[in-house]
């Protein structure tokens, strides 16, 4: 980190872990740029925290991640880049024999190609030493009935940041497996099952800022493993 006040990208911080760790940053003296699909949603997200510079759009879009680029280059550059925003695809999910390639080839815009758009479009704009975390799954990691869409974007995803951590020593590559949370996306996955069980999404912030602030190297995390219990 620098010691000039921080500055972070969040991307899907309308809703859930992004919203979560938005919130978190911001009240702790970060700059922040953000970005949702849905307008309305993201002001409400960020209404009323300082610092927070929120950019509507899909990321998917090639314009939109432009417009991102000027709004974290207005900032001076970036410490921390977030590459939280996904699509789950159908609910309830198809097995792959029964999977729409059309719907697939859009999970995988969002999930693999528009990560690695965002992080091609800022390059020059990420400090030496700053952190890239990307969000994936452990249905990026293992193969489960009914994930294979998916799954396999998140284990693009983590294949893609493994690369851009050998790439690119000067910046620390994390990807980062939540774990299940009460969030819209895991409610769609399991369309009317009673996921009040799952933890919030601001009980995983602890584990992200652990990566952020600490000297933990690139890989593969799980935020589990990243929270020390009394």
């Amino acid at each position: 980190m620098t010691a000039q006040q921080p500055t972070a990208l969040v991307t899907g911080a309308s809703r859930g872990l992004g919203r979560a760790l938005t919130a978190d940053l911001a009240n702790d003296g970060w700059r922040v740029v953000v970005d949702a699909r849905h307008g309305d949603q993201l002001a409400d997200a960020v209404a009323g925290l300082p610092g927070v510079v929120d950019v509507p759009g899909d990321v998917a879009d090639p314009a939109h991640r432009t417009v991102l680029a000027e709004a974290a280059d207005d900032l001076g550059g970036l410490d921390l880049l977030v590459l939280n925003a996904s699509l789950l695809g159908p609910s309830p999910q198809p097995e792959l024999a029964d999977y729409p390639l059309d719907v697939l080839e859009q999970v995988y815009r969002v999930n693999v190609l528009a990560p690695l758009g965002l992080v091609q479009a800022l390059r020059a704009l990420l400090r030496p030493g700053a952190r890239i975390l990307a969000i994936t799954s452990d249905a990026g990691a293992e193969a489960m009935a009914g994930w294979g869409g998916y799954g396999s974007s998140k284990a693009a995803l983590e294949h893609l940041g493994a690369v851009l951590a050998v790439e690119n020593p000067q910046w620390r590559v994390h990807v980062v497996d939540p774990g299940d949370m009460r969030t819209v996306m895991h409610q769609e996955a399991f369309p009317g099952e009673d996921i009040s069980d799952r933890p919030e999404p601001e009980t995983v912030v602890p584990a992200l800022r652990a990566l952020i602030g600490g000297d933990h190297p690139s890989g593969r995390y799980r935020a589990a493993d990243l929270v020390v219990t009394a």
